[in-house]
């Protein structure tokens, strides 16, 4: 029998409240970071007007951020 690793049970994909909870952002501010070309985050992509964002990107657009902040 083989064993899956933990990491491959995490979802690929973030709806946009865990992507709040995430942050610790209102819905408001998700669409505002979403508006705002300068800080370039993640597009989602976008089933029956829910957005999903790729967990991949956001860990990518937190270490850019990081990055500048050093």
């Amino acid at each position: 029998m083989k064993r899956e690793r933990v990491d491959s049970m995490k979802p690929e994909y973030l709806t946009g409240p865990q992507v709040s909870e995430r942050y610790q952002i209102s819905g408001m501010t998700l669409y505002r970071w979403l508006r705002d070309p300068k800080l370039d985050f993640p597009r989602p992509m976008v089933v029956n007007r829910r957005k999903f964002f790729k967990e991949s990107e956001l860990a990518t657009w937190e270490r850019e951020r990081a990055k500048g902040a050093a």
